[in-house]
């Protein structure tokens, strides 16, 4: 008996294009502007990355969807315009290099009634869904709940870093994707071509466009004063306060050789599509990566100013998170409800620290030690005072 052919993926640009136009039965994609971050993406997953066949399948429907989604996005701005003009007043927006209590925060400052934070779901699918019942569950959501019990499953493991809930509060990259520009699943901008194009290029269109989808959301469900939060914002604080001029910026620290290799750990599962990692050569990657991120966010903090910013140290607020939320209101001028506390006080004590399990990992893994960190990391460590501020 023959071996049976391998099954051949497309990743071609103009097959993805017309099966998502085929699918929505659309055609206008908003603009051509995506274009340039789409052929990088596709073509690091048809070159360099290496993907298993598995991998370019998940890779294909990603990329498809998001198409798909621009579509429908765009179609809802040409039957509703009055979108692009909704107002977004003084949003406060999180963070900070990965695995420094940006998660813990954000959902923290969520449990407030002022805040809307934005929602996993919601960033996936940020248009309103064709020809639901407008009073009934958005089926999407039903669904994406499924499809997320069904991956904590097969990968317990996983929540044990970072915990996605459908409905639970989630980082922007999800909106940002839609952009093709964005650091997608925080794989692809280590990757070559995509990660050159990535670092270069200019933010200001995408992050325009990601601006429009808040206010879409905003428009089906608006609320007092948004939440949000990324990693992926220090490479466009000046982008983002452009758009925003009112934002309100917490920018979280903690030592940086206690986080890279909790991050390398998250990155490696996130690559497991690929056929080969070299964990030692993944994490001098990702080093490099993140030094260019907070030096971009310095870049642009010196040029801002410091009244729109706070700082958050990871050992105090893991000490005292209510001090730390006491601080970031005091700072910004808003009202901390005595309910509010108290809501705040029943989530801390109903998800303490490790609630998944603790999440093992040393520098060693990935080819790193504390001290290649810290000196790649000098200027941000002695800035921000971090070897003291844990």
């Amino acid at each position: 008996m023959k071996d049976a052919k391998p099954e051949i993926v497309d990743l071609s640009e103009s097959a993805l294009l017309a099966e998502a136009q085929a699918r929505a039965s659309l055609t206008d994609f908003g603009g051509d502007d995506f274009r340039d971050g789409l052929r990088a993406l596709l073509e690091m997953y048809d070159t360099t990355a290496r993907l298993t066949p598995r991998g370019r399948k998940a890779a294909r429907r990603r990329i498809l969807e998001i198409l798909t989604n621009r579509l429908f996005i765009q179609d809802t701005f040409k039957r509703h315009p009055e979108i692009k003009s909704r107002p977004i007043e003084r949003p406060m927006y999180l963070t900070g290099l990965p695995r420094t209590g940006t998660s813990a925060l954000f959902n923290l400052l969520a449990i407030d009634e002022a805040s809307r934070p934005l929602l996993y779901w919601e960033g996936c699918y940020p248009y309103p869904a064709p020809g639901a019942d407008p009073d009934g569950p958005d089926p999407r959501l039903l669904a994406l709940r499924e499809t997320l019990a069904r991956m904590r499953e097969r990968d317990p493991e996983f929540a044990k870093i970072h915990e996605v809930t459908a409905d639970g509060p989630e980082e922007c990259v999800q909106l940002l994707a839609h952009t093709l520009g964005g650091v997608q699943l925080g794989i692809e901008p280590l990757i070559s071509p995509y990660r050159e194009w990535f670092e270069k290029q200019d933010l200001r269109g995408p992050y325009a466009y990601y601006a429009d989808l808040l206010r879409m959301l905003d428009w089906q469900r608006p609320g007092e004063r948004w939440l949000l939060k990324s990693p992926a914002h220090l490479w466009a604080l000046d982008v983002l306060v452009g758009l925003f001029p009112d934002a309100c910026i917490i920018q979280t620290h903690r030592d940086p050789a206690q986080i890279i290799g909790s991050y390398c750990s998250m990155i490696a599962m996130l690559m497991r599509g690929r056929e080969a990692v070299d964990p030692h050569e993944l994490g001098p990657t990702v080093l490099e990566f993140l030094a260019r991120s907070v030096e971009r966010g310095m870049a642009a903090r010196d040029k801002l100013g410091p009244a729109r910013f706070i700082d958050i140290g990871y050992r105090q607020f893991v000490k005292d998170p209510m001090s730390a939320v006491e601080r970031i209101y005091e700072a910004f001028q808003l009202e901390l409800r005595p309910r509010t506390v108290d809501a705040m006080r029943r989530h801390m004590a109903d998800n303490p620290q490790n609630k998944h399990g603790a999440h093992k990992y040393t520098l060693a893994d990935y080819g790193l030690t504390a001290e290649t960190v810290s000196t790649r990391l000098a200027r941000y460590i002695e800035r921000f005072d971090l070897q003291s501020a844990g």
